[in-house]
């Protein structure tokens, strides 16, 4: 039995596929049939039931995993052992929202990348469930959503944050100077928001359609930097993570409009699959995210 062939099992059953797991882990699909023939005969039993083009585990593949996952764990604990005091060189693949990317990452991968030079750090944005689906197929090391707060047994959720979402507008909109102001107030304006698929733009129109309103937006992006350039320039309203603004609210380029009858909050929050070992890498990424605020 050899390390490569367990390696090779396990993708296959996060993959859920023999070519998808040959093409991630660079094999052709004939190698990786063949590893896993010789593994089956060298443990007597049958791991897979192959129907057509699908497959799943049988009751001693189901068994097996649990093994075959705790012997690569122990093996990945050796090697960072004897590495424990080297420097990180391992690369690392993040997945999280845009709005997160523009505000939350810099000075996190800037102090990352000062201290861990030797580490390629790829970043993939997406939405919270694009992003959850490639975790669960082991396509990221771990993701950094903002969202409801999530739970699943597959996952460790290792960092949870509170954060408010706000209506924000140009410092020159007449709605700076009232109070009390209602949502139905708003709608009389041109809004600049991101697509239905954004978790807090869906909210929206959830409270909205709740009240028998609804909002047409002038423009609908996922870019929310997009969203902010065209705030400064117009008289238009969104609603955004504060996290995404509070910069441009700081130097005076927008304002957050207070709004009586609606407010949301949603949670940052950092997962990686239990299946998935922690390396060092990834701890060193978790551990500056924690302390993110200190370090800007």
């Amino acid at each position: 039995m050899e390390i490569r062939q367990l390696i090779s099992f396990v993708k296959i059953v996060q993959m859920k596929s023999f070519s998808r797991a040959a093409e991630d882990l660079g094999y052709s699909q004939s190698a990786l049939t063949v590893q896993i023939r010789l593994l089956e005969q060298e443990l007597n039993t049958r791991l897979f039931d192959r129907v057509g083009k699908q497959i799943a585990l049988t009751g001693q593949g189901q068994r097996f995993l649990t093994y075959a996952q705790t012997i690569l764990h122990e093996v990945n604990r050796a090697k960072l052992s004897l590495a424990e005091e080297g420097e990180l060189t391992d690369p690392l693949h993040i997945g999280t929202i845009e709005s997160l990317c523009f505000s939350r990452l810099p000075p996190i991968l800037h102090y990352f990348q000062k201290h861990h030079p030797k580490v390629t750090i790829r970043i993939t944005t997406g939405s919270p469930e694009e992003l959850m689906e490639m975790m669960e197929k082991n396509r990221l090391d771990l993701i950094y959503i903002l969202d409801e707060p999530r739970y699943h047994n597959h996952w460790n959720k290792v960092m949870e944050r509170k954060e408010e979402i706000v209506f924000v507008t140009s410092p020159e909109s007449l709605l700076n100077t009232e109070k009390d102001l209602q949502v139905e107030t708003l709608l009389k304006e041109p809004f600049f928001l991101t697509e239905k698929d954004a978790n807090y733009r869906r909210a929206l129109d959830q409270f909205l359609a709740s009240k028998n309103m609804v909002v047409t937006p002038a423009l609908e992006v996922s870019n929310t930097e997009f969203i902010i350039q065209m705030l400064r320039q117009n008289r238009g309203i969104s609603f955004l993570p504060r996290l995404a603004v509070q910069k441009n609210v700081e130097r005076g380029q927008l304002q957050i409009l207070h709004v009586a009858d609606f407010q949301l909050y949603m949670y940052g929050q950092i997962f990686y699959h239990k299946d998935k070992w922690k390396t060092r890498e990834m701890e060193a990424f978790i551990r500056l995210s924690q302390e993110e605020k200190n370090l800007c």
